[in-house]
């Protein structure tokens, strides 16, 4: 069984996020796209990431996912209950379910550019095939050319750059500016319902 996961913060999932991963589904012939929302990102600040805050993220991402049968979300570092490090998510999905071939992996081109930065990084690296997307309109192609040549393998998505961004998401929610162009409906409506981002 071929294994993609898409693994981010999602705070919030919004509409680029599931742009991508219809365009990975659509290409690169996998039967599913597994989303997992970190508990505790290792790279971003912990007071913006508390557990609140993870149970929210995952409950966004089951509603934004819950009408597309190719999609499905995993919990798997929601219940580890502590930072969210992929080489540990990776070894453990391995133990699970086994699969024959590498684990595939979709990252921003921004996070991959610092990839070498990543808990264990030499070992993940031996593990997962890395999809990338584009995350900023001048990304650095010859860092990325660089770590090809370190064994960090990839496929670059052709699918063009989509200006939307969590941060800027959470900007308009703090001046109670319209979201519902940008997240899916049910994704905005649980945000106002339960005032996510409003503390």
């Amino acid at each position: 069984m071929s294994i993609c996961l898409y693994q981010g913060s999602f705070n919030p999932i919004h509409n680029a996020h599931l742009a991508v991963a219809k365009y990975v589904y659509n290409n690169f012939n996998f039967d599913k796209i597994t989303f997992i929302p970190a508990f505790i990102p290792p790279h971003k600040d912990l007071n913006n990431f508390g557990t609140i805050n993870a149970f929210h993220r995952l409950n966004m991402v089951e509603l934004a996912i819950k009408d597309i049968p190719y999609f499905e979300v995993s919990a798997i570092e929601y219940t580890r209950n502590k930072p969210s490090y992929t080489y540990d998510t990776i070894i453990q999905i391995y133990e699970i379910v086994k699969p024959k071939e590498k684990i595939n992996f979709i990252i921003g081109t921004d996070a991959f550019e610092n990839i070498e930065t990543w808990h264990r990084s030499e070992d993940l690296k031996k593990l997962i095939d890395f999809i990338l997307f584009i995350r900023e309109e001048n990304f650095n192609e010859t860092k990325i050319l660089n770590l090809k040549a370190k064994g960090y393998n990839y496929k670059l998505m052709k699918m063009p750059f989509i200006d939307i961004s969590s941060s800027l998401i959470r900007e308009k929610i703090k001046h109670n500016e319209n979201i519902c162009d940008i997240v899916p409906l049910s994704v905005a409506n649980y945000i106002k319902e339960n005032a996510v981002y409003k503390i």
